[in-house]
């Protein structure tokens, strides 16, 4: 069996490796310090080929730094990063995006008055003629983008028309298939569904099930445990920059993953505080020892 090769344009192929059980990236006891506040500690992650992994967490959980330490932008300051088995200290995001590493932020980066294919080739313009007369090859980045979209499943009408007329779910997965073009084997998604409805959500998430299938290893960083739930293989809970919970489909349920998610140790603690509340019914509410024990075990189980 072949090692998996990428095209001209640096794009992976979905040959499978030898190696295709080895992790692509990997933190192992990562953390993130600035002076003498620590914003993650101890962390572990593991990304596979064809495996979304989702990284859950409430505002201040540490998921932006965990972006920064793998995307390149900051350098841990404890612990291992290892990218295909060998460790690495990434001292700028292009050193990431040349190890396959992409990230899809939530604003996009994106010009909104400029036509779809300029932004898929946005930095990275196609040219031709001999330098110093060289100028871009519009007729070719046209075709090139329409075909890669498609191949996303992404059918537009008009390349033309100015991105910023797209709705915000179609952003997001032409982002996505720029990244896939690009080379990309590992993407990073940060909250891609956060300011979408529930319509444009699913078109995302089908669009994360297909960068998947076509062998990328997906970080797919949200608040939102149903969305996570729905194209997840491994999930892992940050909460306050630790890591709560880190386990695999078949080993959480989606009432355990929200449990952890909302803080089952801390609405346990919160139960009987409402209980002495007038007009406040907590009858409702799980048992304090089953909160307690869905935060504590992957399985929700004492």
């Amino acid at each position: 069996m072949t090692d998996k090769t990428t095209s001209a344009h640096g794009a992976a192929l979905k040959d499978t490796p030898p190696d295709g059980d080895r992790p692509l990236v990997e933190l192992r006891g990562a953390g993130k310090a600035y002076g003498n506040i620590r914003a993650l500690h101890g962390v572990g992650l593991t990304v596979h080929p064809s495996k979304v992994t989702c990284v859950l967490g409430d505002n201040g959980a540490g998921k932006s730094t965990l972006i920064k330490i793998i995307s390149g932008l900051h350098q841990h300051t404890e612990g291992e990063f290892l990218v295909d088995g060998a460790p690495v200290r990434f001292s700028s995001p292009r050193d990431a995006l040349a190890k396959g590493i992409a990230t899809v932020y939530q604003d996009l980066a994106v010009v909104p008055l400029m036509p779809v294919w300029r932004n898929f080739f946005l930095g990275s313009e196609m040219t031709r003629g001999p330098w110093p007369l060289r100028r871009l090859d519009i007729a070719r980045m046209k075709k090139t983008a329409d075909e890669e979209l498609r191949n996303m499943g992404i059918v537009l009408d008009d390349l033309e028309q100015p991105i910023g007329t797209l709705s915000g779910g179609q952003r997001q997965c032409v982002a996505i298939a720029r990244a896939v073009y690009f080379g990309a084997r590992v993407l990073i998604l940060d909250e891609p569904t956060a300011a979408l409805g529930v319509k444009q959500s699913g078109v995302v998430l089908k669009y994360i099930a297909m960068a998947r299938d076509r062998g990328l290893g997906v970080i797919f960083i949200t608040h939102n445990p149903h969305h996570a739930y729905m194209v997840g293989d491994h999930f892992s809970v940050l909460r306050l920059g630790t890591m709560e919970l880190s386990a695999d489909r078949g080993e959480v349920s989606l009432e355990e993953l929200t449990n952890h998610m909302a803080g089952g140790a801390e609405l346990a603690a919160l139960k009987h505080e409402l209980s002495q509340v007038r007009g406040v019914d907590t009858e409702e509410l799980p048992e304090e020892d089953a909160l307690q024990a869905a935060a504590a075990t992957p399985e929700g189980k004492p």
